[in-house]
């Protein structure tokens, strides 16, 4: 074999079993060369790099070299990272008023988050999006093993791993950011950052703190804060709230099955609110053309499910919100697509938006603890919610930011964006720590799709440093 072989051999394996990683300048759909700089790939984890973490990274569109680095991960859990790229905060999406179920095209979005930072979109836990793993047994994974997978991604042992292949971003602000169940796993990976860097891994990571969207922290917290968010919104009566407050004492979710009187008065509830979108109250109740896999995962009083996301797919109906995830279950699926997104071939059967063939145990049921640890840092958190999100309404994250006991250091107060009421806020500090919570008005689950202008707005002045 001459050295042209052996080269291209060398390049063969090393793409198959270990990092890989390509820029990519145009994408199906989308007319010309992209406007900002695109690059997937993959990174191995686990003791045998048997795990094979798939991730978009979109370099700064204002100063990369200067501009922080997020790490982004979408909920589920099990939902991919083009959730983020496309729906949410990245910085393209799909023009679904003209979607027809071919291929859709691709439009940009003004108000991405890369125009004021990196970002990587990682498709985790194994088995999410585009990523897979060697054998069957590496597809089992856990809260605890995500985080470890998550951390391992960007360094393995004294080693980088994404950061080893992008030396150029090893200085930057690296920031941990999630929504939805994501949420759980930002306070774990920061926690594994903490201790790498504790125990004296070299490089130092320039870990500076986390950002939650929407997010699931502790689940009797967050879900038994649904029915008197409910209350709070006028969609059950002083009558129903109170009979359901007095009998079932304050516990909704983990209620007492035994409990006949509590569960009449949340049976009166559901009622109610059978008819409600949860991830956006304003919002009708959609049928769904994509298909998805448990409907969110639970039900809004009754079941003990975890999981706080597994989208909930609106058509694309004009009365409905202008997002339609089947445009990504086309676009993700198509063969060229994938071609050129460098996707490994044979690895996975069918993308999917929120996959529901992960094997995925939830072993952690509150991360408030890694949050006590955390605050005895010098980190900086933002914390926010869409106040018209009923799944995880923003009375849960201030309830547990109540319980770590810090200390108000900014009263609440209305954030402006062109001087109208954006949402409301509320700064907290203990040390070198310090909290900035935050409503966004009008928003629901995934609170930049609604509002992306005064989100990044948000995002903007908060990692300035200036306040909100």
């Amino acid at each position: 074999m001459n050295s042209t072989g052996l080269y291209g051999l060398l390049l063969l394996l090393l793409f198959n079993n270990g990092a890989s990683q390509v820029i990519i300048k145009t994408l199906p759909g989308y007319s010309g060369n992209l406007p900002f700089k695109l690059e997937t790939g993959y990174i191995g984890v686990g003791e045998n790099e048997e795990v094979q973490l798939f991730y978009y990274f979109i370099e700064s569109e204002s100063n990369p070299n200067m501009d922080p680095l997020l790490l982004w991960m979408s909920g589920g859990p099990g939902c991919s990272g083009l959730v983020g790229f496309f729906y949410d905060i990245g910085p393209c999406t799909f023009d679904v008023e003209n979607f027809d179920g071919s291929l859709p095209s691709i439009i940009l979005n003004p108000y991405s988050w890369t125009k004021v930072a990196n970002i990587i979109f990682i498709d985790a836990p194994v088995g999410t999006g585009f990523s897979y793993a060697n054998t069957s047994q590496g597809y089992s994974s856990s809260d605890i093993k995500s985080a470890k997978d998550i951390f391992t991604f960007l360094r393995k042992n004294n080693a980088m791993q994404w950061l080893l292949n992008h030396p150029v971003f090893i200085k930057n602000r690296l920031y941990v950011a999630g929504e939805s169940y994501g949420g759980k796993l930002v306070p774990m990976v920061a926690m594994e950052i903490l201790q790498g860097n504790e125990t004296g891994l070299q490089p130092q990571m320039s870990f500076q703190g986390y950002i939650i969207g929407n997010g699931l922290t502790d689940s009797n917290i967050d879900f038994n804060a649904r029915i008197p968010y409910v209350h709070r919104m006028a969609l059950i009566s002083d009558e129903y709230f109170e009979s359901a407050k007095i009998n079932c004492d304050g516990k909704y979710y983990n209620r007492d099955p035994n409990n006949l009187q509590c569960t009449y008065a949340l049976q009166r509830i559901q009622k109610c609110l059978s008819h409600i979108n949860q991830v956006q109250i304003l919002d009708p109740k959609c049928g769904n053309r994509a298909p998805k896999p448990y409907d969110f995962g639970w039900d809004l009083t009754f079941s003990n499910d975890n999981s706080i996301d597994h989208l909930v797919l609106p058509t694309a109906d004009q009365e409905c919100h202008n997002q339609d995830y089947s445009a990504s279950d086309v676009w993700a699926n198509n063969q060229i697509v994938q071609k050129a997104l460098y996707i490994r071939k044979g690895m996975i059967t069918r993308w999917r938006t929120c996959s529901d063939r992960i094997s995925y145990n939830q072993n952690v049921e509150s991360a408030l603890e890694y949050h006590k640890i955390l605050i005895k840092k010098g980190y900086h958190v933002l914390v926010f919610n869409g106040d018209h999100d009923m799944a995880a309404p923003y009375m849960g994250p201030l309830k547990w930011i109540h319980i770590l006991n810090l200390t108000i250091d900014d009263d609440w107060r209305p954030w402006l964006v062109n001087g109208q009421v954006a949402g409301y806020t509320e700064k907290y500090k203990k040390n070198d720590f310090d909290l900035t919570f935050v409503t966004v008005k009008g928003a629901g689950h995934t609170a930049s799709s609604y509002k992306p202008k005064e989100c990044l707005t948000m995002l903007h002045r908060w990692l300035s440093r200036r306040p909100l």
